[in-house]
């Protein structure tokens, strides 16, 4: 089963992280990958802060990417995720799906997104306006989250 998960305080680049992923997965017929960058919300956004834990984070994820590849039938998922302090504009978050056909890749990586902004173990604190503020998921991330589970609830 090919699930890659890797957090990291390092720069992200999804233009190279694409390029290996479909080098990764040349017998795939459709990639689909996302890309998730710091918002500036009309420009009062300084700086957006994530901590984990880690490895639990990494393993939680994991899972959840393993679900992925079995419920689509997957050729592979990554989940790349940055951590620490980040500034507007910069790339938080790469997910990529290598499946036989498109509805698969694109349904995987909506899922994954969903858990990572509802339910994976990842806290966000942002800084506007030189205060700071935990980041909650809104009722529209648990809503789409819920589109997964058949009883509609939001798994952890």
């Amino acid at each position: 089963m090919n699930v890659v998960v890797r957090i990291s305080t390092e720069s992200l680049d999804p233009v190279a992280e694409a390029r290996a992923f479909a080098s990764d997965h040349r017998r795939s017929g459709a990639i689909v990958t996302f890309t998730g960058q710091v918002r500036d919300e009309g420009g009062t956004v300084e700086e957006l802060s994530l901590e984990h834990y880690p490895n639990f984070t990494e393993e939680k994820i994991r899972e959840r990417g393993a679900e992925a590849v079995r419920r689509w039938s997957l050729d592979g998922a990554w989940v790349i995720h940055r951590v620490g302090k980040l500034i507007p504009g910069e790339p938080i978050v790469f997910v990529a799906a290598g499946a036989a056909h498109r509805r698969a890749a694109f349904a995987a990586v909506d899922f994954l997104m969903d858990y990572l902004k509802t339910s994976a173990p990842l806290w966000k604190k942002e800084i506007s306006n030189g205060e700071p503020q935990w980041i909650e998921p809104r009722a529209e991330d648990y809503a789409d989250a819920a589109r997964w589970n058949p009883t509609g609830s939001v798994r952890s």
